[in-house]
């Protein structure tokens, strides 16, 4: 059955680990009231996260009879106006120690992916995902609770065979109707404004409390201070300016550990991570030209 009218289009934020530590949600909250006014739902993840995973793994893709349908719309979003409503959950593609299952990165995608779609198989649905370098993202994800060694994690997968085309292609193949957003981790901290108007479909213009809460994590108090005070005193004229204001600053003002990241793994010399990262660059390079994907670059 459709739910809404205008039909509610339902927005899953797929993660993935180690690139978003519930930011997004967090960043989204804070203008909750504003966003419902328009319609735009973003629940507390206490509220679904539990009862989303549940039932993707009851039904596994089939779609649910209508009762079952109008239960968990009840239970996820009350009796509010909706016209979009924002999930997000890093493990809706995989647990963090099923990640390199198979030889692939997330090799569950698209099959999960379609699990989440067809909760409300007959409403809009629409992916978005951040993708990292795989010679950054791995000593982070061995980091996370539960993990195994590093052996035991990557299962003999070679780190120049991680592609997250794949993984795109995965979630496009199984849900042919749905849009997909993304966007490289490693630029967060420029688009973080743009990632915020583009889940919520709001202008640009759309003024949000958490514009700078990445660059808030990343820089020095006294520097983030000093940051606001030069934008609010000289506003940039446009996104380019702005973007060039924010890299002065972080040139300056960014924590030390916050813009580089240590690779000790294994065998890891600086040529493979070099490898990888031109790799990771080229795929990257693919994933901004794939039809039906709509990608955020600084």
């Amino acid at each position: 059955m459709k739910f809404g009218s205008p039909a509610i289009t339902f927005v899953y934020h797929l993660g993935v680990h180690c690139t978003d530590d519930n930011m997004l949600v967090r960043s989204l909250l804070q203008d909750g009231v504003d966003l419902q006014k328009r319609n735009i739902i973003v629940p507390r993840p206490r509220r679904y996260r539990t009862t989303v995973r549940e039932h993707m793994h009851e039904f596994r893709g089939d779609p649910m009879p209508d009762e079952r349908q109008r239960e968990l719309y009840q239970l996820l979003l009350e009796d509010y106006p909706v016209e979009r409503a924002i999930f997000s959950d890093q493990d809706y593609l995989s647990l963090p120690q099923g990640v390199f299952e198979k030889n692939q990165l997330y090799s569950k995608a698209g099959f999960r992916s379609m699990w989440l779609r067809y909760l409300f198989p007959e409403n809009p649905c629409e992916f978005f995902i951040a993708i990292r370098n795989p010679a950054t993202y791995l000593p982070d994800a061995l980091k996370l609770k539960n993990m195994p060694g590093y052996e035991g994690f990557v299962r003999q997968t070679d780190p120049r065979e991680m592609r997250w085309t794949a993984v795109i292609e995965k979630i496009q193949e199984y849900n042919p109707d749905c849009p997909i957003t993304v966007w490289c981790n490693e630029d967060t901290p420029m688009i973080w404004p743009e990632i915020l108007r583009e889940i919520t479909d709001t202008e640009m213009t759309l003024p949000f409390k958490g514009d700078n809460d990445v660059l808030k994590s990343i820089m020095t108090e006294d520097g983030f201070d000093k940051m606001e005070k030069y934008i609010a005193t000289h506003p940039p004229a446009n996104e380019i300016q702005r973007r060039r204001v924010i890299a002065a600053f972080l040139d300056k003002f960014a924590l030390d550990d916050a813009l580089e990241e240590e690779i000790d793994l294994p065998g890891w010399t600086p040529e493979l991570v070099e490898e990888v990262t031109s790799i990771y660059e080229d795929d990257v390079y693919q994933i901004e030209r794939m039809a039906g994907v709509t990608f955020i670059s600084p």
